[in-house]
């Protein structure tokens, strides 16, 4: 029987996806104004500003809460999702039409969840397999529209080599996902920011209008910034493939706004590539895992309220029914239920 997930992690994944989603047609239309490396700087940078300052009005601070073995994989993730992907996708947008580079954006969920199986050794089944391999077909299609010149060739590329950048990001950003997400979507976004701004001026590149500045600063800071964010939560709670399956509606969202609003014309090719990708993203969204497992002993921080998973006692007073965040100790237990490779679910499968 399908049954269709329902959670704070899937809540959390599909509006990730319709921030970003709507980012890109929005961010093609920049792309004339605005070099790509400055355009990319000038997003992430909305994104840093906005959710630093979100930061510091929620806690009073900017402490991390990462542990010192977790910055590596911070670094990481920024180096790849933050400084080359971005760059790479606003090369590609140039050369590539916002409907078709929407549509293949979907290749980043494809490669997430293969790096996620295959170096990181997530759990999946053949339904999810089969809904990826759908997907890879429906961005073949789509490429193979653009064979008719080198340009279309780059663009579609570009894309592509962003999205392998986002799935090594995003299975780094993983191993991390306990720790708060406006830290980690915010540090990435000051960073990156800095850094491509940086380079768009050592390249001798010139800032636009102000009214183009503050647009971009805006369109990263929802599409980048409060995304991210929203996809660091879905990664704590559902892994890193399932993230990536409804994260990979995101183009449809894209797709729908140019063709809609933008008057962009489409072929038979292209829906067909929508069809092939829809049904791929359908099979992920109906996914449905149950079986008895067993917890090993864990000791993490993160923020959390007591549940079936969360039965600790306290060296503090606290309000049991108020969540919060403090170093706690699980213990082995084997039960069955419903789950997601999440925080507390990363057992092995026969």
């Amino acid at each position: 029987m399908i049954r269709f997930h329902s959670s704070t992690g899937t809540f959390a994944a599909l509006t990730a996806a319709l921030l970003f989603g709507a980012s890109t047609p929005f961010a093609k239309q920049l792309t004339g104004d605005i070099s790509p490396i400055l355009l990319a700087g000038l997003l992430y940078l909305g994104s840093g500003i906005g959710l630093g300052i979100t930061k510091l009005v929620r806690d009073k601070n900017l402490r991390s809460g990462l542990l010192r073995n977790e910055w590596g994989w911070l670094v990481g993730a920024i180096i790849f999702g933050g400084i080359i992907a971005p760059i790479l996708l606003m090369l590609g947008l140039t050369q590539t039409g916002a409907a078709s580079a929407s549509l293949l954006l979907n290749l980043e969920s494809v490669l997430t969840a293969l790096f996620a199986w295959i170096f990181f050794k997530e759990h999946t089944d053949r339904r999810i397999i089969f809904g990826m391999l759908l997907i890879v077909a429906g961005g073949m299609l789509l490429s193979l529209t653009k064979h008719a010149s080198v340009e279309g060739w780059i663009g579609s590329i570009s894309i592509a080599t962003a999205c392998l950048c986002w799935a090594i990001d995003n299975n780094l950003t993983r191993k991390i996902s306990s720790s708060d997400s406006v830290f980690i979507a915010g540090s990435k976004g000051l960073i990156s920011g800095i850094i491509n701004i940086s380079l768009a001026f050592a390249i001798g590149l010139t800032f636009p209008a102000w009214s183009t500045i503050n647009y971009a600063l805006l369109i990263g800071f929802l599409g980048y910034g409060v995304s991210l964010v929203l996809f660091v939560l879905a990664l704590r709670h559902l892994g890193t493939a399932r993230t990536g399956a409804y994260f990979s509606t995101a183009p449809f969202v894209g797709a729908a706004i140019v063709i809609v609003f933008f008057h962009e014309p489409t072929s038979i090719v292209f829906w067909i590539a929508a069809s092939f990708m829809g049904i791929g993203v359908w099979i992920h969204l109906t996914e449905y895992h149950d079986h008895t497992h067993t917890h090993e002993r864990l000791l993490h921080s993160h923020y959390h309220a007591h549940d079936a998973h969360h039965q600790h006692s306290h060296d503090f007073s606290w309000d049991k029914d108020k969540p919060h965040t403090h170093p706690h100790q699980h213990e082995a237990v084997t039960h069955s239920h419903h789950h997601y490779p999440d925080i507390h679910h990363r057992h092995k499968h026969k």
